[in-house]
C-alpha cells in the first residue's frame, strides 16, 4: 500500500461525489468538536476545558469502532500533506494513548469533570474484560479508515471497490462494538448506583 496520496484540487472536494461527502463527514464532526470545547470552556474555564476535551477526543479515538474523532486530523493531513489517512490514524491512536497512559497516572482528576471522562476511565481501569472494546475499535476504525482512504482515492460511490467487499464484516464490527459498550455503560450505572451485578451472577 503507497504511504503518499495523489494531490486533491480544491474543486474535486465539491465536484467529486466521494470527496463531497468526506468534506461533510469533516464539516460535521469538526462543528461538534468546536461546540463541545466552548461548552466545557465556559464551564471550567479554558485550561481545563482544552484538557477535557482532548481527554473526550481519545474515548472517542480509542472506544469507538469508526474513525471520526481522527478524521479530525486525517482528512486535514491527507488534504496538506497528502499522508494517507490510514498513516496518520496510526499517530493519532499513538498520542490517544499516551495522552491516557499520562493523565491516568499523574491527573487521574480530569477524568472526574464528566460523566463521559469518569465512563472512560472505568474502562481503564478494568482491563479485563473491559479492553476488548478498545480492541474491537481498532480493528472497526482501521477498516473505516480504509474505507475513508478510498473516499478521496474514486470520484464516485460506486467505484469504491473496498467498502463493497468489507461493508458486512464492518456492521458486524461496529454492532459487536455498539452491543459491549451498551453492556459497559449499564454496568457502570448500577455500580454508581451501589448495585454490584456480580453477586446476582453467583
Amino acid at each position: 500500500m503507497l504511504l503518499r496520496a495523489e494531490k486533491i484540487k480544491t474543486k474535486h472536494l465539491i465536484k467529486h461525489e466521494t470527496k463531497r461527502k468526506a468534506l461533510l463527514k469533516f464539516s460535521l464532526v469538526i462543528l461538534i468538536f468546536i461546540g463541545y470545547f466552548f461548552f466545557i470552556s465556559w464551564k471550567y474555564g479554558y485550561q481545563q476545558g482544552l484538557i477535557i476535551t482532548i481527554l473526550s477526543w481519545s474515548f472517542f479515538v480509542l472506544c469507538t469502532p469508526v474513525a471520526d474523532a481522527g478524521f479530525l486530523i486525517d482528512f486535514p493531513l491527507r488534504l496538506i500533506l497528502k499522508i494517507r489517512m490510514i498513516v496518520v490514524e496510526s499517530v493519532v491512536w499513538l498520542i490517544a494513548i499516551s495522552l491516557n497512559f499520562y493523565f491516568f497516572f499523574f491527573h487521574s482528576e480530569f477524568y472526574l469533570k464528566t460523566k463521559l471522562l469518569d465512563f472512560f476511565y472505568y474502562i481503564l481501569s478494568n482491563p479485563v474484560p473491559f479492553w476488548i472494546i478498545i480492541f474491537l475499535s481498532a480493528i472497526g476504525t482501521f477498516v473505516s479508515v480504509q474505507f475513508g482512504d478510498e473516499l478521496m482515492d474514486k470520484i464516485q460511490n460506486q467505484d469504491r471497490i473496498i467498502h463493497k467487499k468489507h461493508r458486512k464484516k464492518f456492521r458486524w464490527i461496529v454492532s459487536l462494538s455498539l452491543f459491549i459498550l451498551t453492556f459497559i455503560v449499564y454496568k457502570f450505572v448500577l455500580e454508581k448506583m451501589g448495585v454490584n451485578i456480580n453477586s446476582y451472577l453467583q
